[in-house]
């Protein structure tokens, strides 16, 4: 698999990677052998990044992959890990919290530096406390973190991160039913050498086409909560998580109209993890599951052609024919 540069991190991440928030009770139970087995899978077939949070199952999904790494020769080809430092209770970063979150990071990947600390989506306000970016400074200076970014709900916090020059890269949601990062943020992260993790790509199984109503999901599912309740009874900020911040069946119409797109060789999810990586500025993606068939198919996405300027311009069409007079101007 190709590898990009994450920014000015002198990182080399593969186009794919995985994401772990699928760890996270909001999703149902999985084992954590299951859990393991995904992550095995997923370096197995050549990705090199790995993106978790203290808060992904309180800390299990990092003690997880401490554990697979752990299995691993020193031969083996290096591997990066990505986590997010939550904010504290006023949803901004405290430098004890922040302290405190690294700490404990550390502890769980049993690693004397962490490769890439991420602020995690705190309040909009917190982009704008200068304090809050120099303790970042203070803890790579001091070797506790090699490398410093954010993850952000609006594209508008990913513009502000980008102004501190600590922060290398920014985690944004980016697939066909959220696509104004493309055109409000793309542009500006790749003058500034700065890297783009793409999350949520999948927006939360809409785009790997995998249900059909609101009856494929468990109650505690938070996806049950927003295809039932609306937008906002989802994950995030006024629900923006939750299938990208779509309206449950405006997502569905929109898939069911770029159906017809996909390639005969490829799933649903590939045609969408490909689309995402047709855009340069993006430096990784990172689909979370802990199927391994599927962590396995993800990751082959970056194998397939890129697509024509023909069918970007079909996925752009449904989008505005279905889904983004609700999300393009909300984050």
């Amino acid at each position: 698999m190709d590898e990009r540069p994450l920014g000015s991190t002198g990182m080399d991440v593969t186009e794919v990677g995985l994401g772990t928030w699928n760890v996270g009770p909001v999703w149902g139970d999985v084992t954590d052998e299951a859990a393991r087995e995904a992550i095995r899978t997923a370096l197995d077939a050549g990705s090199n990044f790995l993106d978790t949070a203290e808060v992904y199952g309180d800390g299990r999904a990092e003690r997880l992959i401490g554990d697979v790494l752990d299995e691993r020769d020193s031969g083996d080809e290096r591997v990066y890990v990505a986590t997010k430092a939550a904010p504290d209770a006023d949803e901004r970063h405290s430098e004890s919290g922040l302290r405190e979150s690294v700490r404990g990071s550390r502890e769980r990947l049993g690693v004397d530096t962490l490769d890439l600390v991420q602020l995690h989506c705190p309040e909009t306000a917190a982009f704008y406390e200068p304090e809050t970016f120099a303790v970042l400074e203070d803890l790579k200076a001091e070797g506790e973190i090699a490398h410093a970014g954010v993850s952000v709900e609006r594209v508008e916090e990913a513009l502000k991160a980008i102004e501190y020059d600590v922060v290398e890269s920014v985690q944004i949601i980016f697939n066909p039913l959220r696509q104004r990062p493309a055109e409000r943020f793309f542009e500006r992260a790749k003058r500034a050498d700065v890297g783009v993790i793409v999350r949520v790509p999948l927006a939360s199984g809409l785009l790997a086409d995998a249900f059909d109503g609101a009856e494929d999901f468990e109650e505690d599912d938070h996806r049950h909560a927003a295809a039932t309740e609306g937008v906002e009874a989802g994950v995030g900020r006024k629900g923006g998580e939750t299938f990208a911040g779509a309206p449950f069946d405006a997502g569905l119409a929109a898939v069911d109209d770029m159906r017809r797109l996909v390639p005969e060789e490829a799933t649903m999810a590939q045609f969408t993890l490909r689309w995402i990586l047709d855009h340069d500025a993006v430096s990784t993606v990172i689909p979370g599951s802990t199927s391994s068939e599927h962590v396995a198919q993800n990751v082959a996405a970056a194998d397939l052609d890129p697509l024509s300027h023909e069918t970007h311009g079909a996925v752009r069409d449904a989008y505005e024919a279905h889904v983004k007079e609700y999300v393009h101007h909300r984050w």
